[in-house]
Formats: structure tokens, C-alpha cells, sequence
């Protein structure tokens, strides 16, 4: 596979095995049974790895997946609007956003507009940009929407948890909490622990389209560690 090879294309169900060891891709499984074939990023360990997802170089039929997917899940919850976590998961939310027959959707950012105020942001850092701190920001003109409402709120990855918990954070200091938190990827089992410590019982409340182990180095290739369920 090239590496624009990744993210296109949507295989029938059981084309790969999980279980085995795999030396560029593991094959992420969707609800309904389809693969989509992610690249292995080793990690500064040089034992581990983890399957990545960047959903915006995505193929459309794969990202049209994904938000069914996950807007399936979160139809449950009834969520008056959808709020998307930048950069990646603003692609995501506002597919959500429009499968769920909204008319529009809430998205966070990092760039500061002169007319947003710091009293509404927080600092952010992601796992794939560790050393870049910034903040996130709200809006104050998507407070009215917001306020009051049932939140879905939105990225493309669950890690950490870092990401999501930096925008719970902004979103209490408004009074709002999410009845329901997104992801396209539960990635590894990682950000279990840190949510719970955040608020008891938060991990209960999320959901994805799939879920990808940790995976560790073998002669023959990487394997998982353990399949997240």
C-alpha cells in the first residue's frame, strides 16, 4: 500500500484478521461488520504501536461511514446539538451533525477572533502534537445555542483523553454538560482511566464507531495487546 492508500476504501466483513500480526495496517471493524485499513505508527518506545486515523484524508465514502455510524449511536441520546472538537473533529461533527437532521452544528476552535473572550477558553495540547500547547475557544455567540441544550459532543479520536477532557472543562465553566461524547476511534483503552478520574461514570457515556488495540512489536509484525471491545 502507498500511504495516500489508507482511509479509502471500505472492505466486506472478515477480509482481514484482527488477531494476527500486521506489519503496515490493522484492520479497524465497524459495527456492521465492514474494515478500513489504518497505518501502524510505532511509538517512541519502540515496542508499541497504535492505528491512526486522520479523518479528513479520508475517502467520502469512508467519512459518509463513519458519521452513519456514529450518528446511529447517538440517536439514542436525543442531543439538541452537536459541538466538534478542532481540527479533525470538526469533520466528523458536522457529518454527525447533518445525519442526526440538524441544521447546523457547534465547532470549538484554537484560532482566537478578536471578539472572543479568555474567560471562555482553555489550554489544549494533543497526542500528536505534545509540545504545541494552545487554547480552545468558544464562541461567546454559540452560547445561546448551547446553554440549556442536550450536547453531543465530538471528535475524531479517543486517546488520551486529553483532547476531550481540556473541552468538558470549557463546557462546565458554562454550566453544560454533555449528555453523550463522540469519536470515530476509540484508540486503545487509555483514556478510560483518565476520564473516569475526571468525572465518575463519564465513560459510560461514550461511544464509536470502532475501537483499536494497543498493539506490540513481534518478529512477524505487530499484534494486539488486547482487541478493545
Amino acid at each position: 500500500m502507498q500511504p495516500h492508500d489508507f482511509w479509502q476504501i471500505l472492505h466486506p466483513p472478515g477480509s482481514f484478521a484482527c488477531d494476527v500480526a500486521h506489519e503496515r495496517f490493522f484492520p479497524a471493524t465497524l459495527t456492521d461488520g465492514r474494515q478500513v485499513q489504518l497505518p501502524i505508527r510505532p511509538l517512541s518506545d519502540g515496542r508499541h504501536a497504535l492505528a491512526s486515523l486522520i479523518i479528513n484524508q479520508a475517502s467520502f465514502a469512508v467519512v459518509d461511514a463513519l458519521a452513519e455510524g456514529l450518528a446511529t449511536r447517538l440517536r439514542a441520546y436525543a442531543p439538541d446539538v452537536v459541538i466538534g472538537l478542532p481540527t479533525l473533529g470538526l469533520t466528523l461533527a458536522s457529518e454527525v451533525a447533518k445525519k442526526l437532521g440538524h441544521g447546523r452544528y457547534v465547532p470549538l476552535g484554537t484560532s482566537r477572533k478578536f471578539w472572543y473572550e479568555d474567560a471562555l477558553s482553555v489550554p489544549l495540547s494533543s497526542i500528536t502534537t505534545p509540545d504545541q500547547i494552545k487554547r480552545l475557544y468558544i464562541d461567546p455567540r454559540m452560547l445561546p445555542m448551547i446553554e440549556s441544550a442536550r450536547v453531543a459532543l465530538i471528535d475524531d479520536v479517543i486517546s488520551s483523553g486529553t483532547s476531550i477532557k481540556a473541552a468538558l472543562t470549557l463546557l462546565q465553566s458554562r454550566g453544560i454538560t454533555p449528555v453523550v461524547i463522540g469519536a470515530a476511534m476509540l484508540q486503545s483503552d487509555r483514556w478510560k482511566p483518565s476520564l473516569e478520574a475526571f468525572a465518575p461514570g463519564l465513560p459510560e457515556i461514550v461511544e464509536g464507531c470502532f475501537a483499536t488495540p494497543m498493539l506490540e512489536r513481534h518478529p512477524d509484525g505487530f499484534k494486539p495487546v488486547s482487541i478493545a471491545e
